[in-house]
């Protein structure tokens, strides 16, 4: 090899580690809250579609974690709020915990002799559901206590735990659990790399959905803020305890939302995302705050891999947030248009 042959071999390696180092550099770009750099390397949401939604969402995350941008949200502040009937998992033929209810009443209707003759026990040993859900929200809570008398906070995770472990959807046949959708599930990944704390806000049950949050969601029990009950301290079989009582102590549905996020979470989210009437507050509350805000509702129109409903579905009615998206600023997250995949067993 003559001279002329090794300086141009020398300025080529100098070339490429030049390139190589410029490339790594332009890769990182935002701060994850810890201080540390993100690599904006991998698609972050590769079950959706590279629609104006997803554009948005990462455009989104990127300005507010941009300690360049006029927009830079500091990571204490970074809050998103998810519903999850409808909006994290499916609803539909009815809420999942509707169906819990209906089961834990049947196994324990042995115990309960009573209940043959008495509405709407009856109405749920016979199958009847739609004088169930025609019995009024009392009603309702009645069945819904019912399933936890007597139980510990301990012992009713058990029992939720057990149930979702044997249950199977009606319609796939595939346990509840698995009946998320993944474009959310990587939505709640990517918030989080990027300094997000995500949080549950929902109408169900705090009790019914805490036993397995986080290891469906990556939510742990403490950031599920739910409808609940009332609750006591007290030995029980000579330990100490907290067990329900039948009586309600706060409904985090509508106007609920934005009280149960003050009351319990302190800090009003940057992100908010649901799919029905009963996050129009929540939506509201989020959107109404001061710097880039979020909001976005999932609209359910894929009627081949999971329903089609908004206007008149008993559950999950998307009416008034519908025709108020627009004014609003909300995004519709269109199922059918903007989801590549809904549920991860689809891959398979």
């Amino acid at each position: 090899m003559n001279k002329k042959e090794k300086i141009w071999i020398c300025l080529a390696i100098i070339s490429f580690v030049v390139l190589l180092s410029n490339g790594c550099r332009n890769k990182v770009q935002h701060s994850d809250g810890s201080g540390n750099p993100v690599a904006q390397i991998k698609d972050p949401l590769p079950s959706w579609n590279d629609t104006d939604n997803k554009k948005a969402i990462i455009s989104f995350v990127g300005k507010i974690t941009d300690e360049s941008s006029p927009d830079f949200v500091r990571p204490a502040e970074r809050i998103a709020t998810f519903d999850n009937d409808g909006t994290l998992w499916s609803e539909q033929p009815m809420y999942f915990q509707f169906i819990f209810t209906f089961d834990r009443i049947k196994a324990l209707a042995p115990k309960h002799p009573e209940w043959k003759v008495k509405q709407p026990f009856k109405a749920v040993l016979e199958g009847d559901i739609t004088t169930v859900m025609n019995s009024g929200i009392a009603a309702i809570n009645e069945l819904v206590m019912a399933t936890s008398a007597d139980c510990t906070s301990e012992e009713f995770a058990l029992v939720v735990k057990d149930w979702l472990a044997a249950a199977r959807h009606p319609k796939t046949g595939k346990p509840y659990t698995e009946m998320v959708f993944q474009p959310m599930l990587e939505l709640l990944t990517y918030l989080r790399d990027n300094g997000f704390k995500t949080f549950i806000i929902s109408g169900g049950g705090v009790e019914f959905m805490r036993p397995w949050t986080e290891m469906v969601y990556g939510i742990p029990p403490e950031q599920v803020v739910g409808t609940s009950f009332k609750l006591k301290y007290e030995m029980h079989d000579g330990k100490p305890a907290i067990v329900q009582l039948p009586e309600v102590n706060f409904v985090d549905d509508n106007d609920g939302k934005p009280v149960g996020i003050y009351q319990y979470i302190g800090r009003r989210p940057i992100a908010s995302f649901g799919n029905s009437d009963g996050d129009f507050e929540m939506l509201q509350y989020t959107k109404e705050g001061s710097g880039l805000r979020l909001g976005a509702l999932v609209h359910h129109t894929d009627d081949k891999r999971e329903w089609a409903y908004d206007r008149k579905s008993p559950y999950g009615r998307l009416d008034k947030a519908l025709d108020s998206a627009q004014t609003n600023g909300w995004m519709l997250i269109d199922m059918k248009k903007d989801w590549k995949i809904i549920y991860a067993f689809e891959k398979k």
